[in-house]
């Protein structure tokens, strides 16, 4: 445990007019309400709370944040009150430890709903005095690398809580070096394998490649003085989680991977960040789409830098990040900046952003929020680093989470202008509306007056603004439509069975479902709450299969003509489970494709032949052929493993074709004879927990098209 002198000494460094008196008082207050308690590794549960004040030392933060920190807990824990530590300390120290036990027993990781309401009362705990969550971060930090005492079930909880909370939150703070450390420390535990397998990865690469880190370095360094230009530069492979975060946004694997390292320039002043800037880039390829310039356009919470990546030495990608001290300062501590002390007095850093202005910023629009889901969207939309900022056409910047489409953005504008979108512009090229928006796009909704929001939108669109507004759009539409197209549905499912869809038997429907009458139930069948199968199951409950029933090819796709025969598409190969769409062929039945095959495209002017189609529910041979794309490390006996792993999940290889051969690896198309999405989702996940396989995705070909 850290001494009085030593956590003195500490603060002393960049605040030498430190109340010393203070401290020593609150050091021995503290060690004095919590004596002869003890943590779960056993140590003295005060080296807990000087463990957190030595944390925010690090952030060069004032008196008032470390003593909260030694104190933090007693009102808690201990036989302390508001009152006592108020009468010792002040009001002011007295209302943070308060904040910081109130947030201590807010539950965040529970139901929506609830969840939503204590967000509710973190942003108003944080809008008090933000050291209050300034201290709490820095209490989760030290917890989280004291994890390994605790349970495993709560660890696990822990992690969790940090990984969807906490760690964010340091994020949307600019403390991105404590996000990091939290999503590592959390990753440590919610998934130890992936993390010791990244690691080893990587042990292994600086074997074959050397210290690749100091090389690169060293030609920067020397770019730099060529340039004439005085500045530090410093190098650092990427955090566990963040390599995996990759892997997992970009679906490829580790040895695929290429921007792992990650350099930062620190300059002398704004200009020379500049300078830096085209220095790099005079000597390496910039990488297209990954420059960003927070020094021109600010972050929120005052972080500024300019971030670009280059393809370096060997082809590989390296992030490079420039910036003054002062703006790494803001960097390193993010809104904390506002209270660092530099020789005893406030840092007065001109790019700390007014944490009072910060956080009314986000309370403000979080209050105008009722609806729940709005509200967590509107939080994640704010704590997530995983954003997109794009533009309108007059230049107003918008502020999207990553994978969002033209959709979103209208929405984002205004409801008005989602309802009416009909289609948009990317840059002026006219795209479909699930494209997903990239950094620095500018977006031209297109808007037709009568359009009215689409069901299959709600596929499209990413955030809670955009669903919610679209669902309650839904519900208020014409509800004589709804009926109408339930009534075509309807009598089409039935006539696939040979029955007809007469009053009675929808009658008869409606009673079964506990719903008002038939007109409802037809109208919950055109919006898609209820489907034919679950309509046809309350009147015939005999004719179709029950779940745990073999569903035969001869009736596993509900919605066709008694006539009608289907083949599944090539391009797409659509599995039960999956979304799919029936385009009618003249003498050949109908090419059953997935909702998002890339082909459909070609059918967009032909809406007479799109069919709409579901699969049966229940179990289905596993006869549906998929290709999978793998590639696998060329060492003795893998190939072996991989079709041994392939047949321990039921599945059977019917084909497997070579299509690339290196020295070092092999990429092969396999075959393999499914039962539907799930049954995918379990041979992809078992062949990609193996060190040996690079990569693997599903194979889709457009070029493939016709039935199989």
């Amino acid at each position: 445990m850290i001494v009085v002198e030593d956590l003195i000494e500490l603060v002393r460094t960049y605040n030498p007019k430190t109340d010393e008196k203070l401290l020593r008082a609150a050091y021995d207050y503290g060690r004095e309400m919590h004596e002869g308690q003890f943590r779960h590794s056993g140590e003295p549960y005060f080296s807990h709370p000087v463990a957190v004040a030595a944390i925010l030392t690090e952030q060069r933060l004032d008196d008032a944040t470390l003593v909260t920190a030694l104190l933090h807990d007693t009102i808690e824990d201990t036989g302390a009150s508001y009152g006592i530590v108020a009468e010792r300390f002040g009001d002011e120290i007295a209302d943070l430890v308060d904040g910081v036990t109130k947030l201590t027993n807010l539950q965040l990781s529970s139901t929506e709903t609830q969840q939503a309401e204590n967000f509710r009362k973190l942003f108003m705990a944080m809008s008090k005095d933000l050291r209050v969550i300034l201290v709490k971060l820095a209490d989760r930090l030290h917890n989280m690398r004291t994890i390994k005492a605790m349970r495993p079930e709560k660890q696990i909880k822990k992690a969790r809580e940090t990984m969807d909370i906490f760690a964010p939150l340091a994020g949307r703070m600019g403390m991105q070096w404590m996000r990091e450390e939290l999503e590592d420390l959390a990753f440590r535990v919610l998934n130890p394998d992936a993390r010791a397998s990244i690691i080893r990865r990587f042990i292994t690469l600086q074997k074959e490649a050397g210290d690749v880190i100091e090389r690169i370095t060293g030609d920067m360094r020397h770019e730099l003085d060529k340039a004439d230009i005085e500045a530090d530069v410093f190098g650092r492979a990427k955090k566990p989680h963040s390599i995996w975060r990759k892997m997992q946004e970009k679906e490829m694997g580790f040895s695929r991977l290429s921007d792992i390292y990650g350099f930062r320039i620190i300059t002398k002043t704004e200009y020379d960040c500049y300078a830096v800037l085209g220095a790099i880039h005079q000597r390496w390829r910039a990488v297209p789409g990954r420059f960003k310039d927070y020094i021109s356009q600010p972050k929120s919470n005052g972080y500024r830098s300019i971030h670009t990546t280059v393809s370096g030495r060997d082809g590989k990608r390296v992030e490079v990040q420039i910036r003054t001290q002062a703006m790494h300062d803001v960097a390193e501590t993010g809104v904390a900046a506002h209270w660092s002390y530099r020789d005893g007095v406030r840092a007065g850093n001109p790019f700390a952003v007014d944490p009072a202005k910060w956080i009314a910023s986000l309370t403000e629009q979080f209050d105008a929020e009722e609806d729940h889901d709005e509200f967590l969207e509107a939080v994640k939309l704010e704590m997530y680093a995983d954003k997109v900022f794009c533009f309108t056409p007059k230049g107003d910047v918008v502020k999207l989470p990553r994978g969002a489409t033209p959709i979103d953005f209208a929405y984002a504008i205004h409801t008005r202008i989602g309802h009416a979108c009909v289609g948009a512009k990317v840059d002026g090229m006219r795209v479909p509306l699930w494209t997903r928006i990239k950094n620095g796009q500018s977006v031209d909704v297109i808007t037709a007056e009568g359009q009215t929001p689409q069901a299959t939108w709600l596929d499209i669109a990413t955030t809670g603004k955009a669903r919610a507004a679209i669902r309650r759009a839904l519900r208020e539409l014409d509800r004589d439509r709804y009926i109408k197209l339930g009534k075509e549905l309807a009598r089409s499912a039935f006539e696939h069975v040979g029955k007809k869809a007469t009053d009675k038997a929808l009658d008869s429907a409606a009673k079964t479902l506990r719903v008002k009458d038939r007109n409802e139930v037809l109208a919950r069948m055109g919006s898609a709450e209820l489907n034919a199968h679950q309509v046809l199951n309350a009147v015939y409950p005999d004719i179709l299969p029950s779940d745990g029933e073999e569903v035969g090819r001869d009736r596993a796709v509900i919605g066709l003509a008694p006539d009608q025969s289907f083949e599944r598409a090539r391009c797409c190969q659509p599995l039960p489970g999956e979304r799919i769409v029936g385009i009618t062929y003249r003498g050949k039945g109908v090419v059953v494709h997935a909702i998002d095959c890339e082909s459909l495209s070609a059918y967009d002017d032909q809406p007479r032949r799109w069919l709409d189609l579901h699969w049966h529910t229940g179990t289905h041979p596993a006869d549906y052929e998929v290709t999978v794309d793998v590639t696998i490390g060329n060492d003795a006996g893998v190939l072996g493993r991989i079709c041994t792993l392939i047949g321990e999940q039921k599945a059977n290889i019917s084909d497997l074709t070579f299509v690339d051969r290196k020295p070092d690896f092999y990429r092969l198309l396999v075959d393999v004879e499914l039962r539907d999405a799930e049954h995918l989702h379990t041979v992809i996940s078992a062949l990609d927990a193996e060190s040996d396989v690079a990569a693997i995705e599903r194979y889709r070909d457009p070029e493939r098209s016709g039935g199989t």
